[in-house]
């Protein structure tokens, strides 16, 4: 009986191996494509994709970050996802801290609300938030942008901070109450550092969710010099949008930040979503 269940148990881990081997190759498949791509010239990439580089064509790179003006877009893209990640981590985690308890009357009403703000299209508030911001001229403003990214990932991220922060233990906030605490005292010296891997979990979703923006930008921050560096590889379509070669290097350029923060941040992003997974 021994001996079967270890063969069953060792079949049942391939097969999962397995699986997971070829979801990995899927998902890194078209990525390792890019990047091989972008060393190769266009008519080497049309007449081969699948081909590695004779020689490493490193001009399109170089192309591609003076075109796509990514000296100026990845300093928009930075400033942009780090207001909007700032302004939700504030807020949220305010408010989740807030709904958690129910510190206040309605806290259920609140909490609908933000379920049904989940799935109202951004897309209906659009021609009135344009109208506000060019009576106010805050059109192309990256840190009046950021509040609307912000607004946009806030639902989200109320429900993620509420579920970290129903994991505190009560004790830690009545001890610390006893001993004379008042409320922004216990949220920073007590509440902050346990709810910490749902602040870098949040962090790392919404700035991902920022990096790769588009609708938002697009339409409130016009203007070359005010162009995310998704929003100069985009513009990058109407001049170089037949030679595959740039356009590869500077899609490569443009996911490279990308691919570095997650390997960089995975292991908090899990430790996060493990520890706020045990009550909801």
């Amino acid at each position: 009986m021994g001996v079967t269940s270890k063969k069953k148990q060792f079949g049942i881990n391939f097969i999962i191996h397995l699986v997971l081997i070829v979801l990995v190759i899927i998902c890194l498949a078209p990525i390792a494509l890019v990047v091989i791509n972008s060393f190769k010239t266009n008519t080497e990439i049309v007449s081969n994709p699948l081909s590695w580089p004779f020689v490493l064509h490193l001009e399109n790179y170089i192309q591609a970050w003076k075109t796509g003006n990514f000296s100026v877009g990845f300093i928009n893209s930075v400033k942009l996802t780090g207001c909007t990640v700032l302004i939700v981590l504030v807020t949220a985690s305010l408010a989740g801290y807030v709904l958690s308890g129910k510190r206040i009357k309605g806290s259920g009403v609140i909490l609908m609300y933000f379920m049904m703000a989940m799935t109202v299209p951004i897309q209906l508030f659009l021609f009135p938030l344009y109208y506000a911001y060019a009576k106010l001229n805050l059109i192309g403003n990256i840190l009046a942008t950021s509040f609307i990214l912000a607004a946009l990932y806030m639902p989200l991220s109320v429900f993620l901070m509420r579920t970290f922060f129903l994991n505190v233990p009560k004790e830690l906030e009545e001890s610390a109450r006893i001993d004379g605490a008042g409320s922004w005292q216990v949220i920073w010296h007590i509440m902050r550092p346990v709810v910490s891997p749902g602040l870098i979990t949040v962090a790392i979703l919404i700035g991902l969710q920022s990096w790769n923006e588009y609708l938002i930008s697009s339409t409130f921050l016009q203007g070359a010099k005010n162009f995310t560096a998704t929003l100069g590889f985009l513009a990058m379509n109407g001049s170089y949008g037949s030679d595959m070669g740039v356009m590869m290097a500077a899609a490569s350029t443009l996911i490279g930040p990308i691919i570095v923060f997650f390997l960089c941040t995975q292991r908090y992003f899990v430790d996060g979503m493990v520890s706020g997974a045990v009550k909801g």
